[in-house]
């Protein structure tokens, strides 16, 4: 079955180049024009990746992104957006989305990004990890510490799931830069250290009971998992 694609843009030129350019590519496309109405349709539809424009009639689609991470935290994202600043990109990426591309695009880099982020996004065949005191569930996201339950941010989980999926080796700080916020992310890379501080912080770790520094390379997750 073709993976189906909505894409909210509220040009319609732009919007037809990527009906075209996702079609093209074996997908399965809906358009629309505002925030609202793909809302509505997410509803009743299985969507396998979404591509919004930020500056949409009605709520925007930073709004519309948040809304849908309240109850999909697994649905892939994209935003495309004439909106190039450093600031935006961060917004974007920190209000759900997984990816952040800037018009003017490329036909193929746009086909490259959604294989990318569908590829990054299929199910894996072990649902829940555990090590000795941490658990996720990656069909409910939820994550417990010694049983109690803990709120992260999307990025945050993101970033101590890929961890924990790599327990076996250092993970360089570019990989997660680019597993994480795009393989294009040009923000500094302090926004790792800023997670990884959160991340600690909410471990009680001191750097070396869960999330190890390898100075100059990366992070490893130290504790053993199951």
């Amino acid at each position: 079955m073709k993976e189906c694609i909505y894409v909210i843009e509220d040009d319609e030129n732009i919007r037809e180049i990527i009906d075209l350019a996702l079609t093209s590519a074996g997908y399965n496309v809906k358009q629309f024009s505002n925030a609202l109405d793909a809302l509505k349709s997410m509803e009743n539809d299985q969507v396998d990746l979404a591509v919004f424009d930020l500056m949409l009639p009605g709520i925007s689609g930073i709004d519309a992104i948040k809304k849908i991470r309240e109850t999909d935290q697994e649905m892939p994202i994209l935003i495309l957006s004439a909106k190039d600043r450093e600031i935006d990109k961060v917004n974007g990426l920190d209000s759900g989305s997984d990816d952040y591309m800037t018009k003017p695009f490329g036909v193929l880099e746009l086909q490259a990004r959604v294989r990318s982020l569908l590829r990054r996004h299929t199910p894996k065949t072990t649902p829940i990890l555990e090590s000795d005191t941490l658990k996720i569930d990656k069909q409910t996201r939820m994550v417990t510490h010694n049983g109690q339950v803990m709120e992260l941010t999307n990025k945050e989980y993101q970033l101590l799931l890929y961890l924990i999926e790599n327990h076996s080796r250092v993970v360089e700080r570019d990989e997660i830069l680019n597993h994480i916020w795009g393989y294009d992310f040009i923000g500094e890379s302090r926004v790792l250290d800023v997670h990884i501080r959160a991340l600690r912080a909410k471990l009680d770790d001191d750097g070396n009971k869960y999330i190890k520094t390898i100075r100059g390379v990366g992070y490893r997750f130290v504790e053993e998992v199951k």
